[in-house]
């Protein structure tokens, strides 16, 4: 079914509606307009579910939509629930609108994308951690991120899609690019772990922005997933969190600082 949010161009098919020649219908959300031509006033309405409640002295207005060939929708304009006209909406700009499950296809995308990059930073700073608890701690959580890596191909999988080849930095994968990301300089400890808490809350906004487009799509699947996978993230957060001590202790040792 196509997103309501968007700007739609309103054609009348029938009925006692005038011809609505220039009229719009602007969509966020939980609420919209219909834009009257030559400027004048919008007309607010309130959207719920696939039906258009005007608000105020109009209030017993209501536009009821039904998707229609996947791409815009047809309209019966109401008045205390009784039809007296017919109409069509037609995305403007561009052509057909994004779809949800267009958008959470991407969403996955970015977080498989996301994970190939932290796998990364993990083999990083595994291999220049010389703490065994730690060590311990970050080898266990790269067997966390290849799983939550498998996870998302799967669900990628599952939508007919596949992980891009190519993936421009852009979003959350540009975010990260912009992370120091001391350890490539051969740097170490302090820094690596400041890095790491940083991409930990990183990727905790992703699954958390993942996990509410899965529900509004309908995926049941992608959202448990993300569930479990945030749970880990805010472990390995806390974790991290809970080791500022020992971290700022190998810091000065690399950088040969007397520690008491």
């Amino acid at each position: 079914m196509p997103e309501l949010d968007g700007l739609w161009n309103v054609r009348r098919t029938g009925g006692l509606l005038p011809p609505l020649y220039g009229v719009r219908k602007r969509i966020h959300g939980t609420r919209g307009e219909t834009l009257l031509p030559r400027g004048m006033v919008g007309v607010p309405f309130d959207v719920v579910g696939l039906e258009l409640r005007y608000r105020g002295p109009l209030s017993g207005f209501v536009d009821i939509l039904t998707p229609y060939e996947g791409r815009g929708f047809t309209g019966r304009a109401t008045f205390m629930r009784r039809a007296y006209g017919r109409f069509e909406l037609t995305p403007i700009a561009g052509g057909v609108m994004s779809t949800v499950n267009e958008q959470l296809i991407k969403h996955i995308d970015e977080a498989h994308s996301m994970e190939q990059n932290v796998l990364r930073m993990l083999d990083g700073m595994i291999s220049s951690t010389d703490d065994p608890g730690i060590l311990q701690e970050l080898e266990h959580h790269k067997i966390e991120t290849e799983g939550h890596a498998q996870r998302m191909r799967e669900r990628l999988e599952a939508h007919g899609a596949s992980p891009s080849t190519v993936k421009q930095a852009a979003g959350i994968l540009g975010a990260l690019a912009k992370l120091p990301l001391d350890i490539v300089r051969g740097e170490r400890a302090g820094r690596n772990a400041r890095d790491a808490y940083a991409t930990e809350h990183m990727e905790i906004a992703s699954y958390e922005l993942l996990r509410r487009v899965a529900q509004r799509a309908g995926d049941t699947e992608t959202a448990a997933a993300c569930d479990e996978i945030l749970a880990q993230e805010r472990v390995m957060a806390e974790t991290i969190a809970a080791n500022w001590d020992t971290f700022v202790e190998l810091s000065l040792r690399e950088n040969g600082v007397p520690v008491p």
